[in-house]
């Protein structure tokens, strides 16, 4: 918590020193239009980055599979557009990198891999079905007698008839 609030200040504090830099050399209406380029390019590259991870995470959803990978690669691209919209030069610079699809990718292959960020591995569902329910004064604890049972998922293009 601590870590997280000395980035809070001290992040702010170096995006304007250097903005106040930058903009004595270059001059300051230069300096917000950069700004301002780097945004509207960010955004652009959001867009078409976006679609591209949604479409993959469809393809893996139509096949049984868990987009694990893509999911945490749509946090990134939120963060990444979140970073390209703040105004200063070091966020424009961690935002394209988590914006830029093979850094972005590395990144979320490399966090899965160590184990700091995890999804849910393996295709199964879990189906709970309720019975024995009452309704006077015990449920007032809630907790409920049920049973509970894991399946594997069904495809549902191999239970389709094959037109050919």
């Amino acid at each position: 918590m601590r870590a997280l609030f000395l980035i809070f200040i001290i992040v702010p504090i170096v995006e304007m020193l250097l903005l106040f830099e930058v903009s004595d050399h270059i001059g300051g209406l230069s300096t917000v239009g950069l700004v301002v380029l780097t945004a509207a390019i960010g955004i652009q590259i959001l867009k078409q980055q976006g679609l591209s991870t949604f479409s993959r995470a469809n393809r893996r959803l139509e096949s049984g599979e868990l987009p694990g990978q893509e999911i945490i690669e749509g946090l990134f691209l939120a963060v990444g557009g979140a970073f390209l919209l703040t105004p200063g030069f070091i966020t424009d610079s961690v935002g394209f990198i988590f914006l830029i699809g093979p850094t972005r990718r590395m990144l979320v292959s490399w966090l899965l891999r160590s184990g700091k960020i995890s999804v849910l591995a393996g295709a199964t569902s879990q189906t709970f079905t309720a019975s024995n329910f009452s309704h006077g004064d015990n449920d007032a604890d809630g907790v409920y007698e049920g049973e509970f049972k894991t399946e594997k998922p069904v495809n549902s293009r191999l239970n389709e008839p094959d037109d050919h």
